[in-house]
């Protein structure tokens, strides 16, 4: 695997730290004055996300990061808690493994054959709560996230093409630059035609950190290697570590996450990312420049003993199991609903037109810039 050296200002454009300052200072005089939950997200390391997402386009990265505010005073992602979402991961199909990877990136774990529930509202939700409870355990020098994808027990049942879509424009548009590494491990043959019609959500460079790593694959093992501690990585995808999932201790782990979490909201606690990195450097592994394409077979370590197949526990089916329709999927930002909800001294959602110039609230659905 080989690795680019990365530029003296750590990006081609803009072509100076100070240049990028001032970028970073124009999305800020854009917002104006924020309440403070808005003030906590929107940190410079926050926007040059959305800077560096739209390639340092500040009209672009406006744009972009009013629609995130719209979406996070609506959806509230940081009051989403265990209990909400416990029924969703009873099978282990989403989790934060307890160790990162070698560059101190959290790392969470899909396993699209442990589908156990039918709505799409609420595996997405449940998806928005691991990736910010992945956000919340990473350390200062870090702002991406690894995915681990691993399609044992996947077959064409499991295929949603507007679940895929959904995933794909939460993970894009509401937490730009937070992929550093999407593994699909062993994914079946019947999947490439799935990914051919799911490719087009996703942008160009976001397709370039998806790999693909087979276990009879030498090269896939290096590439293992390189990321993880073999120690610690679960032998399911190669590693030396037997533990399975474990629901129970995974709750655990989650419900005192959620303590931080709240903590954090209130400004009384900062995870690793409240102390922005140094912006525009790229993240220490970019699988773009890996070299994966061998061909080869590798002994693996054996399996046994290292059941993934989740907790005792009977899967939980959504009562509705609805399916929301393809017209609700809004690539253009989601309008708030005018209520009276109060947060941090703003009394109505509609008075955050007055915090935040050119942002467009009402119940149709509008571009926020």
């Amino acid at each position: 695997m080989s690795f680019r050296k990365p530029k003296a200002n750590g990006l081609e454009n803009p072509s100076s730290f100070e240049e990028q300052q001032q970028k970073i200072a124009e999305v800020r005089r854009s917002l104006g004055v924020l309440p403070s939950k808005l003030l906590i997200y929107c940190s410079d390391a926050s926007i040059s996300r959305h800077l560096i997402s739209r390639n340092w386009n500040v009209k672009k990265a406006i744009k972009m990061l009013r629609e995130t505010i719209k979406w996070r005073m609506e959806y509230k992602p940081e009051d989403i808690r265990w209990e909400e979402v416990a029924h969703e991961a009873e099978t282990g199909k989403i989790y934060r493994t307890d160790y990162t990877d070698k560059y101190g990136r959290s790392v969470l774990v899909m396993r699209p054959g442990c589908q156990n529930t039918t709505s799409t509202k609420g595996q997405i939700r449940f998806l928005v709560y691991c990736m910010e409870n992945a956000i919340l355990n990473l350390p200062p020098d870090q702002e991406q996230i690894v995915w681990l994808i691993h399609y044992q027990g996947f077959n064409m049942s499991s295929i949603s093409v507007k679940v895929a879509r959904e995933t794909a424009h939460v993970l894009q548009n509401r937490y730009p630059e937070r992929l550093g590494l999407a593994i699909l491990y062993d994914p079946p043959k019947f999947f490439e035609p799935f990914w051919t019609v799911v490719k087009p959500f996703l942008e160009p460079k976001t397709c370039r950190k998806v790999k693909f790593v087979y276990s009879d694959d030498p090269n896939s093992h290096k590439i293992m290697e390189e990321v993880f501690d073999m120690d610690k990585l679960e032998c399911a995808f190669g590693g030396f570590n037997p533990a399975s999932f474990n629901f129970k201790e995974n709750g655990e782990r989650m419900k005192e996450d959620d303590k931080k979490t709240a903590l954090y909201w209130k400004g009384e606690l900062g995870p690793g990312t409240s102390q922005p990195p140094s912006i525009g450097m790229p993240p220490p592994l970019e699988s773009g420049d890996s070299e994966l394409d061998s061909d080869g077979s590798v002994n693996m370590r054996s399996e046994e003993g290292c059941s993934h197949k989740g907790s005792s526990s009977k899967p939980h089916f959504d009562e509705d199991g609805s399916q929301e329709n393809d017209e609700k999927f809004l690539e253009n930002g989601i309008d708030l609903p005018e209520s009276n909800s109060q947060e941090n001294g703003v009394t109505d959602v509609a008075n955050l037109q007055s915090h935040i110039p050119g942002l467009s609230l009402g119940s149709s659905t509008r571009n926020a810039a």
